[in-house]
């Protein structure tokens, strides 16, 4: 008779993955756990992972999932606990981990996972201290992963059980030990499971922003109050970090982010080029944020829809760059002559770009909306009235920001500086600025009953743009105008915007033409802060003397944004938010996620070529 097959084993269970990495004591008593989940099955582990965190009363405060598999991206518990999705091409494991910027404490790999050189020296960078490593199915013996890991920069101890063995502190730039944990494979795969401790060491010196020095309390002061401001105190609160945020003016949001409304976008190019990269992402993020904002009421704008008119190209052009990028309909696409009039209601005599997820916001309204979680999370506080003159560090490496008469206005560990371009009045002094550039803009309001006007369905631009307010105004413009620091609202000014919204099909050409009191319109004068690439400034600023120095002497490597000095050294705590030009409401989240990232120590929101693209020391 017949020998019955043996019953497959069964695959291992997300309670087996939490035993197995040692959770959830290895997250007590942590500011955050991140865990890389490169395995098939990442969202039932999450599950379980987040139901575990829930409901140990020691957890950590944050916990942070980047996997390939589920959703793009999932905040809870007020964005303590967070999903990110990683970018990659199918299965390419590689691809995803690639542009990764993270401190991991627990990796899962799984059989997709090939154990290639490249694989191996990529968890070797991203490994935390005590770092763990879980592979719930082998994808090899357990002598040919030790061997594949001791050749990639992995020191594996024979002994399996138990404890790591003492071992003095680790030089050279190595980590503290880890371990290597293999779940028991199916049967017939070579292997019964156990695990072997592993402590991966950097070949090179590891990103200055994977270096967190703030170890003491997670206190920061933000200077300026408009949408970067804003977004700062928001993102540093979502980290567990306390802001104190400071303005001149005696409410936030009075000055350029004071404007009824603004357009919120992303762009599109074919190849895909960085810029084009880092709107999308940002807009997608805005979107996502600001959609239950608006349905609350709490934030006035309109993200159905916005069309990008486009003279250059024709509808075959248009596809073939579509095609080239692969980009799907619901982010962007091409709109016929027809399909742009339709959707604006105005009578253009072109197509352009139909971006579904975006459209117009009040930059005043995001800014308080923002600025409020953080609050209401009781992790910010405003200080209005209140104009910084000069920054000082203190003998305990704090910093404090003072008023014209050298007093004290409020001091923290870290500092901000959100305040646009008057950065470079307080970097000035430290040896550094920013080459951003001040660029006046005027906006032109229309009232609902002016004569001839027609208010757009969906926020447009073409030369010039235009949206419709709730009370039926209609905003338009705006001036571009470099060094121009004149604050008066100009009548030559409006016929300029009012001629571009003519041309638009926003109004009659006639009311441009209008003399004196006839021009029946009104508006602001703002300044965006503008780099010479259109994107942020995010990041430690770069301290220039050192920077000269080390040419000079020849011994040290200036040939990369982490070989360069920053300003006040190892531990300086300050940071810049600043030069969001004029997409501040696209780009404020997104970008505040990336300057939390930098002082916190948090996995990176955007991939390392972005980050590098919007470094402030670039």
């Amino acid at each position: 008779m017949s020998t019955p097959d043996p019953s497959p084993s069964p695959a291992p269970s997300p309670l087996d993955f939490l035993a197995h990495a040692d959770l959830p004591a290895r997250w007590r008593g942590r500011e955050r756990h991140v865990v890389l989940d490169l395995g098939l099955g990442a969202p039932a582990r999450f599950d379980a992972l987040r139901a575990t965190w829930r409901g140990d009363a020691q957890r950590s405060e944050r916990l942070i999932v980047l996997a390939l598999d589920g959703p793009d991206s999932t905040d809870a518990e007020g964005g303590r606990v967070q999903w990110m999705r990683l970018d990659s091409q199918g299965d390419d494991v590689e691809s995803a981990l690639r542009p990764l910027q993270a401190q991991v404490d627990t990796f899962v790999l799984d059989a997709r996972c090939a154990l290639t050189p490249d694989l191996l020296r990529r968890l070797n960078r991203l490994a935390a201290p005590e770092a763990r490593l879980v592979i719930t199915q082998a994808t090899a013996t357990a002598a040919v992963v030790r061997e594949a890991l001791a050749r990639h920069g992995f020191v594996v101890s024979a002994d399996r059980e138990g404890p790591p063995p003492d071992r003095p502190p680790l030089g050279g730039g190595e980590k503290t030990p880890g371990r290597l944990v293999l779940l028991p494979p199916p049967a017939g795969e070579g292997w019964g499971g156990g695990s072997a401790r592993f402590a991966p060491r950097f070949t090179l010196p590891p990103p200055a922003a994977f270096r967190p020095p703030h170890r003491g309390p997670r206190e920061a002061l933000v200077i300026g109050a408009g949408l970067a401001g804003c977004a700062a105190a928001w993102a540093l609160a979502r980290q567990g970090w306390a802001t104190t945020v400071l303005d001149r003016q005696p409410a936030p949001a009075q000055e350029t982010s004071g404007n009824p409304g603004g357009l919120m976008h992303g762009t599109f190019n074919a190849p895909d080029s960085l810029h084009a990269r880092w709107f999308r992402a940002a807009s997608k993020l805005t979107a996502r944020l600001a959609r239950p904002a608006i349905a609350s009421g709490a934030v006035a704008g309109d993200l159905r829809g916005f069309v990008r008119l486009e003279h250059r190209l024709d509808a075959a052009q248009a596809a073939e760059q579509l095609a080239r990028v692969g980009l799907p309909d619901d982010y962007v696409r091409w709109l016929s002559a027809d399909g742009a009039r339709a959707r604006t209601g105005l009578p253009v005599a072109m197509g352009g770009w139909f971006y579904a997820q975006a459209g117009w916001l009040s930059p005043g309204d995001w800014s308080r909306w923002l600025l409020a979680q953080a609050v209401s999370a009781g992790l910010a506080r405003f200080q209005g009235d209140t104009a910084v003159a000069a920054l000082h560090r203190d003998e305990a490496g704090g910093w404090q920001a003072l008023d014209r008469d050298g007093r004290v206005l409020a001091e923290a560990p870290v500092v901000v500086l959100a305040n646009a371009n008057a950065a470079d009045h307080l970097l000035n002094p430290l040896g550094t600025a920013t080459g951003m550039q001040a660029v006046r803009g005027q906006t032109t309001l229309l009232a609902a009953n002016t004569p001839g006007l027609r208010p757009p369905r969906a926020a447009l631009s073409g030369q010039g743009y235009g949206l419709t307010l709730p009370d039926g105004r209609v905003l338009t413009g705006a001036t571009s105008q470099p060094g121009d620091l004149d604050a008066a609202v100009r009548l030559s000014d409006h016929r300029r915007n009012l001629e571009r919204a003519a041309r638009l099909g926003l109004c009659r050409t006639t009311l441009a033409e209008a003399e004196g009191d006839a021009l029946n319109v009104t508006g602001r004068v703002g300044w965006r802060a503008t780099t010479p690439d259109r994107l942020p400034l995010i990041g430690p600023p770069i301290d220039r003397a050192a920077c000269d120095a080390a040419r000079q002497s020849g011994r040290r490597r200036l040939d990369g944004l982490r070989h360069l000095p920053r300003c006040h050294g190892e531990g300086h705590g300050l940071y810049l938010f600043t030069g969001l030009g004029s997409r501040g409401l696209t780009s404020a989240a997104l970008g505040a996620q990336v300057l939390a990232a930098w002082v916190t120590g948090a996995p990176f929101p955007v991939d390392a070529a972005l980050r590098d693209a919007l470094d402030a020391g670039r």
